[in-house]
């Protein structure tokens, strides 16, 4: 019996290869591979600096305005192996189909991207020069908050946010931060 990891690399496989699958979208999709088929996921260190795992993906000199479209761009990916991209339209663009589904009986492992409920809207903004914050709009009450504190599935989305924004940063001793990544929750309707 094939794992949900083998499944979901024959997802992504078959997204890369199909013909009317975006170039965005593509390269998001081979990212997402790249992660799962490569065991080193963590941090690169050199010395004093360190270097996220996706560091050298946009390119040593790339705009923080392309490292936000990638955020955004594996954000929908996220989203889209379960049919909702959650980002607002003129962030993760038209997704003609969605990759296939689980089947009955099949184990499948915890992602708290895609078991976010599907009303959460995600948009990654550059607001400033060294910046990039992402905004978690539309959390449904019942599930972010208790009580008026964040529950455990809020505060492990934040992170999992945090961290695929820190995989594009860089520090040292001698070098600053590539940017200052931060995270922004509202609830629906306020």
């Amino acid at each position: 019996m094939a794992t949900a990891t083998t499944h979901r690399i024959a997802r992504l496989r078959n997204l890369i290869e199909h013909p009317r699958t975006g170039a965005a979208e593509r390269a998001a999709a081979q990212r997402l591979l790249d992660r799962i088929t490569t065991h080193t996921r963590e941090t690169i260190t050199v010395g004093d600096r360190s270097y996220g795992a996706r560091h050298d993906r946009p390119g040593r000199h790339a705009s923080l305005a392309r490292i936000a479209e990638m955020i955004s761009e594996d954000i929908a990916l996220a989203r889209l192996l379960t049919g909702d991209t959650g980002l607002d339209d003129e962030v993760s663009g038209d997704a003609e189909y969605v990759a296939g589904e689980q089947t009955v009986g099949e184990m499948v492992l915890p992602d708290v991207l895609r078991d976010a409920p599907a009303s959460i809207r995600f948009t990654v903004e550059t607001p400033y020069d060294a910046g990039i914050v992402i905004v978690v709009d539309a959390v449904p009450s019942h599930w972010g908050w208790h009580d008026g504190l964040e529950t455990p599935a809020l505060r492990a989305l934040s992170a999992a946010l945090v961290e695929l924004m820190n995989a594009y940063n860089h520090d040292g001793s001698d070098i600053s931060r590539r940017f200052v990544g931060s995270v922004k929750v509202s609830t629906a309707g306020r």
